[in-house]
């Protein structure tokens, strides 16, 4: 009995300790990879071509909005600015829709963490960090995949409200996020927070997995190499021989296999996200209401309309931006966690 008390304590502070880690590490590198993530919402809500190639080839010069990554990123700075904060509104630009995303992303790292953390010690039958990284790549895919489900069932909404506001460019439909979460109930009711919820989740389970299993297979391959390289020596680490360079190498590797596979997903969750959004006509065509009737619909009417290349728009900025965001988490949530267990001591 004595034992079971004592060990109490001590699960609820590794779960506090994940879950202030994770919100800590999700909210930076969403914060710094922000910009990447404004033009890629762009690039995957527009329905017609993103690629000046791909606009000559249709015939359709002058309808597209973006038509690459340097001549979208120069159109966002022209006509919406690139300070993240302006007086008398929420962030701007290159920051659209930041708010809701750190609303999202922080509760959403710290649920994943910590769930993670916990799936790891049912499997390895400890709760000591060192002991998880020897989990099979099959056990550390699975417990990725279903922290990743958990995450964003608790977060879902916010995603939503980040996309819609990081998608409306100027003129602004939505002015805060209020205004879109009013709107949104209104026109869809409370189920349209959770729209395009379903490819989120068979996204997530891939992604999630990938990017945690890989991510712990990195780790393994980076640390078999140090003791090869050098039994004798003594690293600089954070983490069993693992120096924070090696740490961001893993998280960029892993950050980037992951967009790699799942991109499409995502780019049809981000359409059924949009659905029946009003902006102004030079963004292009809008997805107009009930404009896919479900998951597989969305991506037959996307092949047909816009080609395997419409399933792919956004992969630039998008893996530019997934590759440094893994790294940065994963890199904070490691060096957060060891400094609070340090000071919690």
């Amino acid at each position: 009995r004595r034992c079971c008390v004592n060990e109490e304590p001590g699960q609820l502070k590794r779960a506090a300790i994940d879950a202030t880690a994770g919100a800590i590490a999700g909210g930076i590198s969403r914060t710094l990879t922000s910009p990447l993530d404004v033009i890629k919402i762009r690039f995957q809500v527009q329905l017609e071509p993103t690629t000046s190639w791909a606009v000559l080839r249709s015939n359709c010069s002058g309808r597209s909005k973006y038509t690459g990554m340097l001549q979208a990123t120069k159109d966002i700075f022209r006509e919406e600015g690139l300070a993240p904060y302006k007086a008398n509104c929420l962030w701007e630009g290159f920051w659209l829709g930041n708010v809701p995303a750190l609303l999202m992303v922080m509760p959403y790292t710290a649920i994943q963490f910590t769930v993670l953390h916990k799936f790891k010690t049912f499997a390895a039958g400890s709760s000591k960090t060192e002991d998880h990284i020897h989990l099979s790549p099959y056990l550390s895919y699975v417990s990725g995949a279903l922290a990743g489900c958990a995450a964003t069932l608790g977060s879902y909404p916010f995603d939503l409200l980040r996309t819609i506001l990081a998608s409306q460019g100027e003129p602004k439909v939505y002015p805060n996020m209020r205004s879109a979460f009013l709107d949104i109930v209104r026109t869809r009711g409370f189920r349209g927070l959770y729209s395009g919820l379903s490819p989120t989740l068979v996204e997530i389970v891939p992604y999630a997995g990938l990017q945690f299993g890989t991510y712990d297979t990195f780790k393994r391959w980076t640390m078999a190499w140090n003791r090869y390289r050098s039994s004798n020596s003594s690293l600089t680490s954070t983490e069993d021989g693992l120096s924070s360079f090696q740490l961001f190498v893993c998280g960029l590797a892993a950050g980037t296999c992951a967009k790699l596979v799942c991109h499409p997903l995502d780019v049809v969750k981000k359409r059924f996200q949009v659905e029946g959004l009003q902006r102004h006509p030079r963004y292009g065509a809008r997805v107009e209401h009930d404009a896919y009737r479900n998951m597989f619909h969305a991506v037959r009417q996307i092949l047909q309309l816009e080609g395997w290349a419409g399933l792919y728009k956004g992969i630039v900025p998008s893996t530019v931006k997934a590759a440094p965001a893994g790294a940065v988490t994963f890199v904070a949530y490691e060096y957060t966690s060891d400094w609070l267990e340090s000071i919690s001591t």
